[in-house]
């Protein structure tokens, strides 16, 4: 089996409907500029307030995607 490399970054998805629309807000965004994400990992989840209520549900994760560098 070939070795891989993958890259990981950090981003925050934000939604005023929920976490799981937050969540796919930051993957649809990266997905047109990374190309071949692999996977996506929630690291953390909160809500921005103001005057009592939720007003933005936020989900920081971490996406993988193979790293294609060039070769050393």
């Amino acid at each position: 089996m070939a070795e891989s490399v993958y890259k990981v970054i950090e981003l925050v998805g934000t939604s005023s409907e929920g976490w799981e629309q937050a969540v796919s807000a930051a993957v649809a965004r990266a997905s047109q500029s990374v190309r071949d994400l692999r996977i996506a990992e929630v690291s953390e989840l909160d809500v921005q307030i103001e005057n009592g209520s939720v007003m933005a549900y936020r989900a920081k994760i971490k996406v993988s995607f193979k790293y294609e560098g060039e070769a050393g």
